[in-house]
Parts: structure tokens; sequence; C-alpha cells
């Protein structure tokens, strides 16, 4: 047994180089989501190895489901740790001896920190299975970019009978040894949309004979601005950006057609709801005010990220005995499928500090490893604690 330069105990043998091993490897092997065949694979490896059950009892192409608990205190409350496997399509260019081996393929959000912190979990809460009070699911969740895989892991089963879920994201900008922890909104709804205006395409010279699809792209763009600077209090937060226009095809046409994409991102689903509402009223008022035919299509991406209050007060205590920095971080305008979970049981979710010099999905992004066994004790001991405070309640 030790303790690292933090003061958190760790138990496993050798636990901090191990996970950077498990954090290097999938680190060199990025798959995108849905393709998370080899890094399943992987995952089950690591989990066998340590004696951890995998349960065949998902049908699931990509991801997997273990446990750890039963059967020592099989009739105890089961609460669940989620950690998301999948990379993006983005070329590495952080020069690290441990480079993605698949061009234009990176790890470039973390999550195989992520992956591996929660594996970390496992192995230290196997070794203390005997004195559980009740399950530890393990959720690794595939397509988390794609905001698809937290409801095909729902639609599996992955929450059943589960009373709390856990996650957490890597955050580059707070310093190793440091938690983000709040209660109430984290991360931000992230829905899509794409406009297509139906004009009528002329000759750039003759522009009277047109019904000019470019001309309302730009109103458009304008007037969508006034929703969170006229229409949502300023003590709410909100944004609308407009992230591509795609028009034309010669520099004397005036053409038919003009399509724009973008993306809303809010924390509270009233305000969510009050924004469509005046996005479709703006987008149907702008284009008829020009004679332009309009379609707006919704991509709706996850809710909002809202952590438990009671779950939030239970993860600061564990920190704070653990030596850890704990700190109330800022809201997040990022978006994370997280939520859908949180839609079914309480959840909770972590911001962990990094260390990192880049951003996510930077080319560039890394992290500190020294955050690995930090993570992987916090939610040890998180969910032990939880299981047993569960279980004192059903008594």
């Amino acid at each position: 047994m030790g303790a690292n330069h933090h003061g958190v105990i760790v138990n496993f043998p050798n636990i901090e180089q191990r996970l950077v091993d498990i954090r290097r490897h999938l680190h060199q092997y990025p798959e995108l989501s849905n393709e998370e065949y080899e890094t399943t694979a992987f995952i089950r490896e690591q989990l066998e190895q340590a004696g951890i059950r995998v349960s065949s009892d998902y049908a699931l192409p990509t991801g997997l489901i273990a446990e750890v608990g039963e059967p020592y205190y099989a009739e105890g409350p089961i609460i669940a740790l989620r950690a998301d496997i999948d990379a993006l399509p983005i070329h590495e260019q952080t020069g690290l001896l441990y480079t993605s081996k698949i061009p234009g393929r990176m790890h470039a959000c973390g999550h195989d920190f992520h992956t591996a912190a929660i594996l970390g979990a496992a192995f230290l809460l196997k070794e203390r299975e005997h004195e559980l009070k009740g399950t530890v699911r393990f959720v690794f969740q595939p397509a988390e970019e794609k905001a698809v895989g937290a409801v095909k892991m729902l639609q599996a089963g992955a929450l059943e009978g589960v009373r709390a879920i856990y996650g957490f994201h890597n955050k580059p900008e707070l310093p190793t040894g440091t938690i983000g922890i709040k209660a109430g909104p984290l991360m931000a709804a992230a829905d899509g949309f794409v406009i297509e205006l139906e004009g009528v395409a002329s000759h750039a010279a003759v522009p009277d004979a047109s019904i000019d699809p470019i001309v309302t792209a730009a109103h458009l763009v304008t007037a969508l601005q006034s929703i969170v600077s006229r229409n949502i209090n300023p003590l709410e937060s909100a944004v609308i950006s407009v992230t591509k226009i795609n028009s034309g095809t010669s520099w004397n046409v005036i053409p038919g057609k003009a399509v724009l994409d973008g993306t809303l991102r809010t924390f509270d689903e009233e305000v969510r709801s009050r924004i469509i509402e005046r996005f479709e009223e703006i987008v149907n008022g702008v284009a008829a005010a020009f004679r332009t035919k309009a379609t707006l299509r919704w991509i709706q991406g996850p809710p909002p990220v809202t952590n438990d209050a009671d779950l939030a007060v239970a993860a600061e205590k564990t920190a704070k005995r653990l030596g850890l920095t704990v700190i109330e971080p800022k809201p997040s305008p990022a978006g994370e499928d997280f939520a859908f979970y949180q839609k079914e049981v309480p959840g909770f979710f972590a911001f962990i500090g990094t260390s990192g010099a880049k951003e996510w999905h930077h080319p560039a992004f890394d992290v500190d490893e020294r955050a690995l066994p930090l993570s992987a004790s916090f939610f040890a001991e998180l969910a032990a604690s939880e299981l047993e405070r569960l279980a004192a309640s059903q008594e």
C-alpha cells in the first residue's frame, strides 16, 4: 500500500504504471464512435485478467458492462461508474512517443484517460470486493462523440436496478489534484440545426429576377443572435452559433438555395424550449420577409448535465477525505450524453484536473497521467462509501 504525492491512498500493486500503460495503449489505437471493437476487446481483457466479471447479458456490438460486488452482498444496492471509450477523426500532432498509430484518428478528448481511470477504480474495488455493501456496475460506453452511445446503453438495460450513476471528464485548465464538483447544471444541452433557404436563381447582373437566398441568410444570421441578447434573461445562459453556410457555384450567378448549419447550447430545459420556439419564429419570419421558402431541421442532442445535489455533497466529502483540492467549476457549454443517464436515475458528473496545455479536440491535446491514480482512487472510494450509505438506508 502506498500514497502518491497528493496523499491519495492506492492499494493495487503498481497501479500507477499499469494505468499509464493502459492509457497509452488505448491512445495508440484509437477507434471512432461505434467502431470500438478492438478497444472493447482490450477492456474486456484487462477486466478478466483482474478477475472482474464481464456481463454477457447485454447485446452490445461495442462497449461492455462489468460488475464488482456480487455475490458477497447480492441483496445490496447497485450503483454505476461510466467511462466513454471512443476517439475523434483528428490527426494527432502531439509528438508523443505513444502517438496514435492510426492516421486521422486520435484520442483528442481524453476518453483513453477516462477508460483507464475507471478500469483503475474497478481494480481497486475488486481488491476490497468482500467489503462492498452492494454492487458496482462499470459502464464502458461507445459513441459519446456522436451523442448516441448513452441511449444505446440504456436501451440495452445498462441501468436496470441502478440507484445512482457517476462519471467524469478531464479538464485541461484545472491543475492535477483538483476536482470540480457542482450541484445543478454543469454541461449544456447540445442541439444542432440545419436551415435550408429556397429562392430563385438568376444572373448576378439581373438581381431583380431572383429571390436571393444569400441575402436572406445574411439577415437570418444577424437576427438569430438577437435571441440570446433580447429574449433570454441576462442571468441565464445560452449560445447560438451559425457555423456553416453553403450557397452558390459561381461569381456571376445568384443561387437558388442556401443552407445554414449551427448549434444551440443551453443549461435549462425551459430556456431550451423558449429559444427553440423563438428560433423557429425568426427563421419563418425572415424567410417570409425576403420571399424565401425556409425548411428548418433540428438535430436533437443530449439534455443538460445536471448533478444531483445529494450526490454532489457526497462526492465533495470523498474528495476532501482523499486530499484532493475541491473547486466549484464554471459550467461548460460543451455537451455530454451522460445527461441521458441522469434522466433515468440520480447522477453525478465531475471535472477532474489534468493540467493540459490544449483544449478538448485540439490535435495537440494531452493529459497529465499523474491524474490517473487520483481519479481511480476517488471513484473507488466514492463508490464504496455510497454503497454503504445506500445499504444503510435500506435497513
